[in-house]
């Protein structure tokens, strides 16, 4: 006998004990009672038969005929009906793969790898036979919920339902679909900033880390990183000697992450301060590329930084290259206009509010350091030995949340500028 049962949101599964004994279950997925029911009152005639060892009646074998291929293929499994032929084609993984294949000449390494991983995970799911067109909404919220059953982070999940839509969608656009399953509000695919995993590599641990480099090249990688703010490794393996222009204090990024986009293929950025000795000392004009180390395929940075790192004695941080961009478009954020860092920088204002700008202990530091002096100021101007004139106090008085608000690197401006609407006739800067 086989036992009907509803689970949650109207998914049915029927239970029964095939003839070696064992509990199997078929999960039919959402139908109505009397379906499920008619379901089951044939699944019981086919266990009669394989039993038995008889063969189909005409009656059963027309029902099984008319099952789609997912609850045929059910079936199947268990011997209880013969497998249907499935063109290959119409699968989702020989779809999957025929897109991958399609698209090797305009996409990117990388690109390819994040495919073929996201092809695992639907292999892995729907198996081999699961036809693409038979592919439902609710099997794609059973998939987001097999990656997170898998302990994946939350951001892989999104991504992964990202490339998965991608693929529905070109099926979509091959007219072997009328709706992507993968679209739907409850499967979200954008990734999020994750404010837990950023850390602010200190320019105290930064030295440390340089000091603790072999030779000029390791030194230099990671001083591109941080204080050049680059991605490594695509950006710093496509700097050549003749991008950088030691004159000017310039230096030209190839961008390979944005260079499908109108005007973003290359980048100017300051050869800054903290960078230049780096790149001098590292200076070869008999090599075309800035960077020689790690330009073998299956060579990486990560693992030889990952030994520095532990060389120099300071604790290792998540996201080791991401994070050094991070902290210094975090640092440059604060000296210039946004708008400039971002061009620098080579992304949208959106993009590093939401996965690169981050507060600091030197924020709150130079806020507390502000309205202090400005408390400082303010207590001063009270007596007769003060600096400041009381006209100049009573503005600053009047001001005085507005000076809290502002960071020591604007008190400073206000100090040295007569014209400042806070500084009479140069009162300040005595």
């Amino acid at each position: 006998m086989a036992s009907l049962i509803n689970d949650k949101n109207g998914l049915k599964r029927i239970q029964f004990v095939d003839i070696d004994g064992r509990r199997k279950t078929i999960r039919l997925g959402k139908q109505t009672k009397k379906d499920a029911e008619d379901f089951k009152g044939h699944l019981e005639s086919l266990l009669s038969l394989k039993a038995m060892g008889g063969v189909l009646t005409p009656r059963l074998a027309l029902w099984a005929d008319e099952l789609s291929d997912d609850l045929h293929a059910k079936l199947a499994q268990f011997d209880l009906v013969k497998s249907r032929e499935i063109p290959e084609t119409d699968t989702v993984l020989k779809f999957v793969d025929a897109f991958i294949a399609s698209r090797e000449a305009d996409t990117k390494l990388a690109t390819r790898t994040v495919y073929k991983r996201t092809r695992k995970h639907l292999a892995d799911f729907f198996g081999a036979k699961k036809r693409i067109a038979e592919v439902t909404t609710g099997d794609a919220l059973d998939f987001r919920r097999h990656l997170i059953r898998s302990e994946m982070a939350d951001n892989t999940i999104r991504r992964t339902c990202g490339i998965a839509r991608q693929f529905f969608a070109d099926a979509i656009e091959r007219e072997l679909l009328s709706k992507n399953p993968f679209a739907t509000k409850s499967i979200s695919v954008a990734v999020r900033g994750n404010a837990a995993r950023f850390q602010f590599v200190s320019r105290e641990v930064a030295q440390k880390v340089i000091d603790a480099c072999p030779n000029a090249q390791t030194r230099l990688v990671f001083a591109l990183a941080r204080f050049g703010g680059l991605r490594t490794p695509s950006e710093t393996l496509k700097l050549r000697w003749s991008d950088i222009d030691f004159e000017t204090k310039r230096m030209t990024v190839h961008a390979p992450k944005t260079e499908h986009h109108e005007g973003k293929a290359t980048r100017t950025v300051p050869i800054f301060p903290e960078l230049e000795p780096y790149l001098r000392d590292a200076f070869d004009p008999e090599q075309v590329y800035v960077v020689t180390i790690a330009r073998e395929a299956g060579k990486n940075f990560r693992t030889r930084f990952a030994k520095i790192i532990a060389r120099a004695g300071v604790e290792p941080w998540p996201k080791l290259f991401q994070n050094l961009r991070a902290t210094r478009q975090t640092e440059l954020a604060g000296e210039h206009p946004a708008h400039v860092v971002c061009d620098w920088m080579g992304n949208s204002q959106a993009v590093a509010s939401k996965h690169y700008l981050h507060t600091t202990d030197e924020d709150f530091t130079r806020a507390t350091k502000a309205a202090h002096k400005a408390a400082q100021c303010a207590s001063e101007s009270g007596g007769n030995g003060g600096n400041l004139t009381e006209a100049v106090c009573v503005e600053i008085k009047e001001n005085h949340v507005f000076v809290e608000e502002h960071d020591e690197t604007e008190w400073a401006m206000r100090d040295s500028n007569p014209r400042h609407p806070l500084c009479k006739s140069g009162a300040l800067t005595n």
